[in-house]
């Protein structure tokens, strides 16, 4: 017997069919991406271990492999990144009003900006600051440091990937003003909670427990929620007062 879908349920479902599509879609993307980058993958991983004073070590027959894997998943992430935050924007584009869905080009332009200024942030200030002070912190005379290529590579490709997602902080906070989610107002008046929410958000993305690390992101995310603030109010929806 063939099942009965209500019409309060074919939304529901409508949102769940276009979710799956643009999933597939960023996957596939991806996934070429990943194929044109992964025979650069060898100097992409020279360039990743340059903080380092010394050469990484491989511990398993398959951690070269799987570390050029990963460098190039990174790589294919940003040369398909337009790609990727389109199919974003296809997907909530249906909850904007009419007016509001010709900003696809400016989101897809600055989400592109944001998430590879973030990503630069990380490769060329956090991650050499950070590899630096953990190779040196508290060895003394009697620890050598001796990283494993796959912890290491596996270690800056979170942190790029957590940076270049917290870089898009101002973008969602525009984009929820702009839907009617928040207002500036309501966004400057809880800050504190901002604070916690960077707090937290930062010892989730981080890929090391540690509260240096975490106050590496947490720091920068809150001047981007400054940021998001002000453009919130720049470019929100109005409302009558």
């Amino acid at each position: 017997m063939a099942r009965h879908v209500t019409d309060a349920q074919m939304p529901f479902l409508a949102h769940l069919g276009e979710l799956r599509k643009r999933i597939i879609w960023t996957v596939a993307a991806i996934g070429l991406g990943f194929v044109a980058t992964f025979s650069f993958s060898e100097r992409i991983v020279t360039f990743l271990a340059r903080p380092l004073p010394a050469k990484l070590v491989a511990l398993a027959p398959v951690e070269t492999l799987w570390v050029n894997i990963k460098v190039a998943m990174l790589a294919g992430l940003f040369l398909t990144l337009p790609f990727v935050l389109y199919q974003v924007w296809a997907f909530i584009a249906p909850g904007l009003h009419r007016h509001e869905r010709r900003f696809a080009i400016p989101f897809v332009l600055v989400g592109t900006v944001l998430f590879t200024i973030g990503g630069a942030f990380s490769l060329l200030v956090v991650v050499p600051f950070a590899s630096q002070f953990l190779w040196t912190y508290k060895t003394a005379d009697v620890i050598i440091p001796m990283w494993s290529a796959n912890f290491y590579i596996g270690f800056v490709v979170r942190f790029t990937f957590a940076f270049g997602l917290a870089f898009q902080l101002p973008l969602a906070v525009t984009l929820a003003a702009k839907m009617g989610l928040v207002t500036p107002q309501f966004l400057a008046k809880n800050r504190k909670y901002a604070v916690l929410f960077c707090a937290i958000a930062a010892a989730i993305l981080t890929p090391t427990p540690d509260a240096f690390n975490m106050m590496l992101m947490a720091g920068p995310m809150y001047v981007l929620y400054e940021v998001g603030i002000i453009a919130a109010r720049l470019f929100g929806r109005r409302f009558p007062k």
